[in-house]
């Protein structure tokens, strides 16, 4: 497989969330999904860095769900120790993405670090509670 850059795996990320599931261009952007699992599982950093770029370019609500319950919680489930403190400082100071930290479920996460992730993240609008 040809590597991708960052800027095209964001775009087609995003172009995969707003296509109809079962579409033609759902099933030719599912790359982008699968390269961020192995983006997720490799390169923790990168991964973080494209996570990011996907949040400022589109924060729509189905974009913001699928990258918090997806990437960024297996982020957090297998480097959590390693980004905690990247992560901390990206939510201190970037509202959307301590919003985006709102909708990961604890899963695999390691109690230490899922105390700190309640700390920083903003739950008004998940699962009902008021914006």
């Amino acid at each position: 497989m040809i590597e991708k850059s960052d800027n095209e795996i964001v775009d087609a990320y995003i172009a995969l969330q707003h296509s109809p599931e079962g579409s033609p261009e759902n099933d030719n952007l599912f790359w982008s999904f699968e390269e961020m699992l192995e983006i997720v599982g490799q390169e923790p950093d990168r991964a973080l860095r494209i996570i990011l770029a996907i949040l400022a370019k589109d924060d729509n609500a189905k974009v913001v769900q699928n990258l918090a319950a997806g990437p960024l919680e297996d982020l957090l489930s297998g480097y959590g120790e390693e980004m905690i403190g990247k992560i901390e400082n990206e939510a201190r100071e970037n509202p959307k993405f301590a919003h985006l930290l709102g909708g990961v479920w604890r899963n695999s996460i390691g109690e230490n670090i899922w105390r700190k992730v309640e700390l920083l993240r903003d739950r008004r609008g998940w699962d009902g509670v008021p914006k």
